[in-house]
């Protein structure tokens, strides 16, 4: 199975799933791992909408009191909780909660600076799909918004 192939069907198995350089003010991450599973390129031209995106499918886990410090990202994220619980404050402070089972929507763009956090007691695991424009990375880091 081809890279393409394989991020293509991992994004179609997420979507079946929910049917059935850095800032001086940045906040790094702490206690947080990701692999990357798999990883492809759509470039441009290639279909009429999309003007060139890379796909990264990865697995990633951050141990309790962890979390992935505030960021946002250049191209939409799709994810589903596997372990765990994920609190996940926006640009507004409002921190949503995810249970596994959950699905998990991140728009692009840097008005959407959030954080993961682990504050749970056990290991959180998602596994992301991040669809980046072509050469952008998988997240900028951002420092935190003024409500946090």
């Amino acid at each position: 199975m081809t890279p393409f192939t394989r991020a293509t069907a991992v994004a179609f198995l997420l979507g079946a799933a929910l049917c059935t350089g850095a800032p001086a003010d940045a906040t790094p991450g702490t206690d947080i791992t990701a692999v990357t599973l798999t990883q492809a390129q759509i470039p441009a031209g290639l279909l009429p909408f999309v003007a060139g995106t890379d796909f990264v499918v990865r697995e990633i886990t951050i141990a309790p009191g962890g979390s992935t410090g505030w960021h946002y990202h250049d191209g939409p994220v799709f994810g589903i909780i596997r372990a765990g619980t994920l609190t996940h404050p926006g640009p507004d402070c409002i921190a949503p909660i995810y249970h596994a089972g959950d699905f998990i929507y991140e728009p692009e763009g840097d008005w959407n600076v959030h954080i993961g956090r682990n504050l749970g007691p056990d290991p959180l695991i998602l596994d992301v799909v991040y669809a980046p424009p072509t050469g952008k990375p998988l997240f900028e880091d951002a420092p935190a918004p003024p409500c946090a």
